[in-house]
């Protein structure tokens, strides 16, 4: 009988990372590891760290010194480094941080089992030498999809899936699927779109690397989801790190267009959600299928990072005050009721007064349901690094401080502007201690608040029920479920 092998999979930052998880939890579990909940209960705890931002990169190393703490007193042998930030440092990371006992890269994840027993058993594995991944796939989005010797988490390989895979494990559906397993029992999934950008944000790292833009098949995202939805999700969302480029390297930039009403036509999924869009991309069409479509969350995940123009241009991005606030009321225009998010970042190199002032303008004026809000920091590798124009770290943290009280503000009062409205809500736990809590067509999981129910009764996870928001708590939403409208 094979030797007992135990894993936990420990995940930080977004949801694509979250899908990475999955990907190596299925990769895992097919060549016969046992996945446990907590790193104490494991042999080898996989920490899938988060490199975009300082804040993030302290939580990864303190998630890896927490689990290697395991190993004076757990049944814990081994503490791996995954994801973006080992990605991102992999040696330096390594030598930087003696405690974990292997950082393995993206290229590492086709043979995770393999890596993870030669750490088990005492051997070394070379730590991952990091490389600017936007250099792998070609210039040429058209010519990305013939590149298949680039490991893309979340897009599977072309290798053959194991025969017999054990129950709980997503098929191969086609030669870009991955090998998948739930690691919760959430009624809500991730479901990769695609991989990479090719935007150059003067103030981010995430291309160098997560590579070039490159799509996956529409076959695969319907096949992923067609297997989601036999394990009882009732939500996707569909995530990358520009979903509104999605099929340029396809040949059909409105490829999305015809994606979203396929998927929401599978047996099963109650709601489809898109994050992660780019005002500069929105085009009329895509927005007619996101406030039109059946079953198709009215949700714009809008990344606008600032209203400023010069502030803009200096990000390398595009857009404006006008501009954005024209775009939302677009939006609102088709769906009054749609949803709209968005980050934001302050005290960028070059900033003015009058610039800060004129995002505090938006802001008031933009009526978003929920808003991050990020103070400007230096990142490896980026071009704002070079730029002349810092501001003082204490004005920084003086902006981030009046901004993000003010989004607060505006976000409650976004929830207020809700009393009375009918919201198909997607009930996610069910507690005799905490009630039933869910979540509305305009909130995301983890990001945009909830709707808390003024009864448990009948409620269920995974069922969609029609409410009446009565009340608010800040950003959440307080809600009765309305006689006979339960789906």
């Amino acid at each position: 009988m094979p030797e007992r092998r135990t894993v936990a999979l420990v995940t930080l930052g977004c949801a694509r990372n979250e899908v990475d998880s999955e990907e190596l939890a299925g990769r895992l579990a097919a060549d016969g590891w046992e996945l446990v909940e907590e790193a104490a209960d494991a042999d080898v705890a996989v920490v899938n760290t988060c490199g975009f931002v300082e804040a993030a990169k302290k939580d990864s190393v303190d998630a890896l010194l927490e689990a290697n703490d395991l190993k004076d007193h757990g049944r814990t042998q081994a503490v791996v480094a995954v994801g973006c930030m080992a990605e991102r440092y992999g040696k330096e990371l390594a030598e930087a941080l003696p405690e974990a006992d292997g950082v393995l890269g993206f290229d590492d994840y086709a043979d995770i089992s393999d890596r993870l027993q030669t750490i088990l058993n005492g051997g070394i594995h070379a730590s991952h030498t990091p490389r600017d991944r936007r250099k792998l796939l070609p210039l040429s989005p058209a010519e990305r999809q013939e590149a298949t010797d680039v490991a893309l988490p979340g897009h599977g390989d072309i290798a053959p899936a194991p025969e017999d895979l054990p129950e709980g494990i997503a098929p191969v559906s086609g030669p870009r699927a991955p090998l998948r397993r739930r690691l919760g029992t959430s009624p809500v999934a991730s479901v990769k779109l695609a991989s990479g950008c090719d935007r150059r944000c003067s103030f981010c790292a995430i291309p160098s690397f997560r590579g070039s833009f490159i799509s996956r098949r529409p076959s695969d995202v319907l096949g992923e989801t067609r297997w989601l939805a036999e394990q009882g999700v009732k939500e996707v969302m569909l995530v990358s790190e520009n979903n509104t480029s999605y099929g340029k390297d396809l040949g059909d930039i409105r490829l999305l267009e015809t994606l979203l009403p396929e998927l929401a036509e599978v047996d099963g999924i109650e709601r489809v959600r898109v994050s992660y869009l780019q005002p500069a991309e929105m085009r009329p069409g895509l927005i007619d299928v996101l406030t039109s479509t059946s079953k198709i969350a009215p949700y714009f995940d809008l990344s606008f990072q600032h209203s400023a123009p010069g502030v803009l241009r200096a990000m390398r991005r595009f857009g404006d005050t006008e501009r954005f606030l024209e775009l939302l009321g677009t939006i609102r225009g088709k769906a009054p009721q749609a949803g709209v998010r968005s980050n934001f970042i302050v005290g960028f190199p070059g900033e003015t007064e009058a610039d800060f002032a004129e995002l505090e303008s938006f802001l008031t004026g933009a009526r978003l349901d929920a808003i991050g809000i990020f103070g400007y920091s230096d990142e490896d590798g980026t071009e704002a690094v070079s730029y002349d124009n810092k501001l003082d770290a204490d004005v920084i943290a003086e902006r981030l401080e009046h901004l993000s009280r003010l989004a607060e503000e505006l976000t409650a009062q976004r929830a207020e502007e809700r009393l009375g409205e009918t919201l198909d809500v997607l009930v996610e736990s069910v507690d005799g201690e905490d009630g039933a809590v869910g979540r509305a067509a305009h909130q995301a999981p983890e990001t945009d608040g909830q709707v808390v129910f003024t009864s448990d009764e009948g409620l269920v996870p995974g069922r969609i029920v029609v409410a009446k928001a009565v009340a608010t708590e800040g950003v959440d939403l307080v809600a009765e479920c309305l006689e006979g409208a339960a789906t």
